[in-house]
């Protein structure tokens, strides 16, 4: 008896946390304070402790952006959540923006690098002069104060 009961109540619980879950396709379900980046732009990130935050660079695979992150950061100063793209449709050329969510640790200073590719093959080079244009990093300098 005492073990249907601690069955039924896990059910319930796995219920709740199912419905009270993220948007689809979303693995999280806010992004805390958002900054906005872009190629050959340095954005300054300031957050405390506990924060959670992203970084948001324009995005539309369809025309060929694809952006991707460097090394991770300092996992002392901020952990990576996910990578997560919110479009108004998805219909071709729309566009959206990329998030790269982040929980900000302890205080300390560390960078992250986004890159695109724009219209890059497999090996992430450009392929022409318009492709080297477009391309290029993104850097956002983290401080947790």
């Amino acid at each position: 008896m005492r073990y249907r009961k601690a069955a039924a109540l896990l059910t319930a619980v796995l219920v709740v946390a199912g419905g009270a879950g993220c948007g689809a396709g979303s693995a999280v379900s806010h992004y805390g304070k958002v900054v906005e980046g872009g190629v050959g732009r340095t954005a300054e990130v300031e957050v405390t402790p506990g924060a959670r935050f992203a970084l948001a660079v324009g995005e539309n695979a369809s025309i060929g952006d694809s952006w991707r992150m460097g090394p991770l950061p300092d996992v002392k100063v901020a952990s990576f959540i996910s990578d997560e793209y919110e479009g108004p449709s998805e219909a071709a050329g729309s566009g959206g923006t990329r998030y790269f969510v982040f929980n900000a640790k302890q205080r300390g200073t560390t960078t992250v690098t986004l890159t695109n590719c724009w219209r890059c093959a497999a090996d992430r080079v450009p392929a022409d002069e318009q492709s080297r244009r477009y391309s290029g990093d993104a850097v956002f300098r983290i401080t947790v104060k």
